[in-house]
């Protein structure tokens, strides 16, 4: 059950355009309480807080709290269509959000179109009262937010592109809580900056909001220990830089240990898996600013040494570091045997499309099946037993096999059907889901599932193995993560416990891929207890 107290954090969203400035031009966007990044939520763990959104907007809106497990609550978790009907300009609506084991770094956004790259805040999530932080606890907490930024309207962006059936056009920056940093024109004077002592630790919790960007992320002259990542603790491991795919959080702790100069640059720039496709190759800069410096060390800022956009190598290196922290009060709980077995191969497509330029439109797909949004969200469909809004056969694995890495594939394979299609499990059943790359896409994909977390128990690069791969799963300290990085023409194993009944989507965090298609849910079906039942549907869940 759900423990309310009187003390519950209330916190109010207003949703509404603002004029923002950035690289010499102004342009009108959506924010909250007129902030960009938006307002940061803290909390303990296990707590519960309220969050009244009002849309004073001008197009409908809906936030998700990423990361989130939101147990038995599907009806407040966010995403368009999926678990509700967006909140109309002029109407308001109170999100109860939930937390249960999470603890450490997540955040929150927009669920609408491609909305989150100016709605979204980080959420930080503290030891409940009584006990510790694995480690010293840090002086100060310090939210990273990785953004992009467009010149351009977000939503004109995505019109014309479902228009003309093409791609996305790249941002013009990256961002670093909400500025490009000195290296862009009319920038240096707002320039984010923040300050430290001599002696003291802090906790840079890294939060990845970009569209459509991986990102490598590093501090000149400081190493990052990496602690935690996705609202979990990690076994503690140093590096340079880290690698960090939208939607993910990583939190590092950052010794204030230099005194050689006064000012650092914090910076951040592609990692582009793809490199045939054009990019947004700049490098966003932030400064850590040393308040008690003597002045004879002050200087122009020192740039750290982050790997080249095309160094994948650099990427999954560091992404192969991730490891539960295991221990006696952060134990894990990795399933053995396995119910469900899934291979979901991940594509971009194309789709007749008569309105289209060139008689196609981009696509992308899962198991060939691209999901087209309902104009009625699937969890009242579920709930009241509507019929013709979803389908319950979305394939356990691919509708053909080939070699799947391999560019000469036929090009038939190229086209995929349109179709909204979710998987079904029973309450407490245990699945496997591997996700293969294949060469219709040839880049990473950051895979998110709403409602869970999971282990991601195997990585590896060429076509999944079924009989040798899983031999070397990780089934003793895997991480356990809620968003996870698909390598390019590469597979990931990861698994999940469906003990939080409800509609839960599944999607890569790359928005114009969702946007396409790269899309399916699960319906996780209630089980035979109170507490394996979804709360009561709300009576205030908007209209579509």
């Amino acid at each position: 059950s759900i423990s309310y107290s009187r003390h519950m954090k209330v916190y109010d969203f207003y949703v509404k355009e603002n004029n923002y400035t950035r690289i010499c031009e102004q342009k009108s966007m959506l924010t909250v309480n007129g902030q960009f990044p938006g307002p940061t939520i803290t909390a303990q763990k296990g707590e519960v807080f309220i969050v009244n959104v009002y849309n004073q907007g001008n197009k409908p809106i809906t936030i998700h709290w990423h990361g989130v497990d939101q147990p038995r609550n599907p009806w407040h978790d966010g995403p368009e269509f999926i678990t509700q009907c967006p909140i109309n300009p002029g109407a308001n609506f109170t999100y109860t959000v939930v937390l249960s084991e999470e603890e450490g770094t997540l955040w929150w956004h927009a669920h609408t179109e491609f909305d989150r790259a100016s709605v979204h805040g980080a959420i930080i999530i503290h030891p409940k009262h009584g006990t510790d932080y694995p480690f010293k606890k840090p002086h100060k907490d310090i939210p990273i937010i990785l953004g992009e930024w467009w010149k351009a309207n977000v939503s004109h962006i995505l019109e014309e592109a479902l228009r003309t059936g093409s791609g996305i056009n790249i941002s013009d920056a990256t961002t670093i809580n909400g500025q490009p940093g000195d290296l862009f024109p009319c920038s240096e004077e707002n320039t984010f900056k923040v300050s430290v002592k001599s002696g003291k630790t802090y906790l840079l919790r890294i939060i990845n909001a970009g569209l459509t960007n991986d990102l490598f992320f590093g501090v000149a002259e400081h190493l990052l220990t990496i602690v935690g990542t996705e609202g979990r603790y990690l076994k503690p491991f140093t590096v340079e830089n880290i690698m960090i795919s939208p939607g993910q959080t990583m939190d590092a702790l950052l010794q204030a240990d230099r005194s050689s100069n006064s000012s650092y640059y914090m910076a951040s720039r592609t990692f582009a898996s793809r490199t045939n496709l054009v990019y947004n190759n700049s490098t966003a800069t932030a400064i850590l600013e040393y308040m008690d410096a003597p002045p004879i060390a002050r200087s122009e800022p020192y740039f750290p040494n982050l790997p080249a956009s095309d160094n994948i190598t650099a990427a999954t290196e560091y992404t192969s570091q991730l490891r539960s922290l295991a221990s006696k009060d952060h134990p894990v709980d990795v399933p053995t045997h396995v119910d469900e077995h899934m291979l979901i191969t991940l594509a971009t497509n194309i789709l007749p499309c008569q309105s289209c330029e060139n008689g196609n439109r981009l696509a992308a797909s899962l198991n060939n099946v691209s999901f087209d949004n309902p104009q009625t969200d699937i969890l009242d469909a579920y709930y009241y037993s509507i019929t013709g809004v979803f389908e319950k056969d979305f394939p356990k694995k691919p509708p053909f096999f080939f070699n799947f890495t391999n560019d000469s594939y036929s090009k038939e394979f190229r086209l995929t059907k349109a179709g909204t299609k979710v998987k079904v499990l029973n309450y407490s059943s245990v699945v496997e889901v591997v996700f293969q790359d294949t060469a219709m896409s040839n880049e990473t994909h950051p895979m998110h599932l709403h409602g869970f977390a999971f282990y991601v128990v195997g990585m590896g690069v060429g076509n999944f193995d079924k009989t040798k791969d899983p031999s070397k799963y990780n089934l003793v300290d895997p991480p356990y993560q809620n968003t996870v990085t698909v390598p390019k023409l590469g597979w990931t194993a990861m698994r999940f416990r469906a003990t939080n009944p409800g509609v839960w989507f599944m999607h890569c965090h790359f928005d114009r891929h969702t946007v396409w298609g790269m899309s399916t849910m699960f319906i996780v079906k209630e089980g035979n207890t109170p507490e394996s039942r979804m709360r009561p549907r709300p009576s205030n869940m908007p209209k579509c």
